[in-house]
């Protein structure tokens, strides 16, 4: 299974921003979206990622003064992306090996999606399930 068919589950929708919007206001599309991380993005291309995570570790160390920065002070610019045409497994292991809960999808260069960690175990759940029922299947018509 591919990305795209996690994609095409959950949808394509995106929130981004413009790198230079300050940290409060993202903070309020986070509550506002129940979303734990946002999209930075300039003039249609990918800029950096900005997590729930990286606005603690900012707060934790530069307290409430943090909120009137902007994003592209604490976002992570070297951002790992995907194509849908990748498997879910590689993902999930490019995931789980450099500790982030969040990927943005890419086709030739052009943001189409972003699945989350949580996306990619759901749906590695279901297959599992569905191949442990088809495996039931097969011995009990044998």
């Amino acid at each position: 299974m591919t990305v795209a068919t996690i994609l095409d589950r959950k949808g394509r929708d995106v929130f981004t921003l413009a790198p230079d919007t300050p940290i409060a206001e993202i903070v309020d599309l986070l509550c506002e979206k129940k979303i734990g991380v946002v999209l930075l993005a300039q003039d249609g291309k990918l800029s950096g990622i900005l997590s729930e995570r990286d606005i603690v570790g900012a707060l934790a160390s530069g307290g409430q003064d943090v909120l009137k920065q902007p994003a592209s002070a604490y976002m992570t610019c070297d951002v790992i992306c995907c194509a849908e045409n990748e498997t879910v497994v590689s993902v999930m292991q490019r995931m789980t090996a450099g500790h982030f809960r969040h990927m943005p999808v890419l086709d030739n260069g052009a943001l189409i999606g972003l699945i989350s960690i949580g996306d990619v175990v759901k749906h590695r759940i279901e297959q599992t399930e569905k191949e442990a029922a088809d495996m039931r299947a097969y011995i009990a018509a044998g």
